[in-house]
């Protein structure tokens, strides 16, 4: 029986997802030999950036980039796929980080980088504190990877001057994510609990970086036009913020099975998102003294994840941020739909909004 493409995930259409693993794949066996050729203690490195890249991740922000090429007049080819797939780099550098900003134990299902060297440590009994140990390694393979990023993206055969055209993408992609992990970490430490601070992280910590700036990359690397570079972003903006917030109330109230953390551990981690922001703006008195006495609480058990989470409910911050979840994607899909796109690739994009804010992937 053959299957349609349209009854394929869209990140597996074209046999995307595969292709963007077997680039990632050889990118790291080649650096593995480059690392152990420096020393063999660095083979603990490269089995855990092995681990962490290949073993897990929806492969998302490649399907943007690849879509966002073949619709602005892309052809097909590997050193395309290639250097998209080096977006799966920031993107583990970036999550590597978060997870040691956070103190968050686990990251798909597995233990987070800084647990997995601490672990290594307390295993090996060497001198000195192993919890130290691990987050200093959790800061360089997370820098490790950042680097390995530009070096994917430039050596995936692509030509020089194609490079120079999607460069201004990739640059302002990198800077902008470490600004929006900034004001999330500002915003735990500062007290702003506002809904336009958290609007705004949303915006720089995930949505630019998930959707908008992967399209613009690959529409870079295709040679589009203005109309549809605007397009794109009128496209990505709102559906990357939709993605977030998606993310925000799976951090409270997701299935372990499906996010890989414990249930509620965005509350443990004092997270200002929308969704927090929404609670405390419209919650009363009490419940928004117990919600701020809670949140960053990383001894929350389940019966104090499960109060906070009434608290947020009963407030109708879920349900708020549900709409803006539901506002946000209408608003992608009808500039996804204003702009004349390869019929392949506007179909794929539009199933990506929907997977991306109802969080199949």
């Amino acid at each position: 029986m053959v299957t349609s493409s349209s009854t394929l995930h869209p990140v597996d259409r074209g046999g995307l997802r595969a292709r963007v693993d077997k680039a990632l794949a050889a990118f790291l066996a080649h650096q593995r030999a480059r690392m152990l050729d420096i020393d063999d203690a660095l083979l603990d490195v490269t089995e855990a950036l092995e681990a962490f890249v290949l073993r897990g991740g929806k492969r998302l922000r490649p399907a943007f980039g690849y879509w966002g090429y073949r619709g602005a007049g892309g052809t097909d080819s590997d050193a395309v796929v290639t250097g998209l797939a080096a977006l799966e780099l920031v993107q583990a550098s970036a999550l590597i980080h978060d997870d040691l900003i956070d103190r968050s134990d686990t990251r798909r299902g597995e233990p987070s980088v800084h647990r997995r060297f601490a672990a290594r440590h307390r295993t090996a009994g060497w001198n000195g504190d192993p919890d130290d140990f691990g987050a200093s390694a959790a800061i360089l393979l997370g820098d490790l990877c950042l680097a390995w990023s530009d070096e994917m993206l430039h050596g995936a055969g692509l030509d020089p001057e194609v490079l120079t055209r999607a460069r201004r993408a990739f640059d302002e992609m990198r800077t902008e994510v470490m600004a929006g992990q900034y004001l999330d970490v500002l915003a735990q430490n500062d007290g702003d609990t506002s809904v336009e601070r958290a609007a705004k992280i949303a915006i720089y910590k995930s949505a630019k970086y998930t959707v908008e700036r992967p399209l613009l990359l690959g529409a870079a690397l295709a040679g589009a036009p203005a109309g549809v570079l605007s397009a794109y972003s009128a496209y990505g903006l709102p559906l990357g913020e939709a993605f977030q917030l998606r993310d925000d109330v799976l951090g409270v109230f997701g299935d372990p099975a499906q996010t890989g953390k414990p249930a509620g551990d965005d509350l443990r981690e004092g997270k200002r998102t929308f969704l927090i922001a929404a609670a405390l703006r419209d919650a009363g008195a009490a419940d928004r003294e117990a919600l701020l006495g809670a949140l960053g609480d990383p001894a929350l058990d389940a019966a104090g994840v499960d109060r906070l989470r009434t608290i947020i409910t009963e407030t109708g911050a879920l349900a708020r941020t549900e709409e803006r979840i539901a506002t946000l994607t209408r608003t992608a899909l009808d500039a996804l739909s204003a702009v004349p796109l390869d019929p392949e690739a506007h179909d794929t994009l539009t199933a990506l909004a929907a997977a991306a804010t109802r969080r199949s992937i």
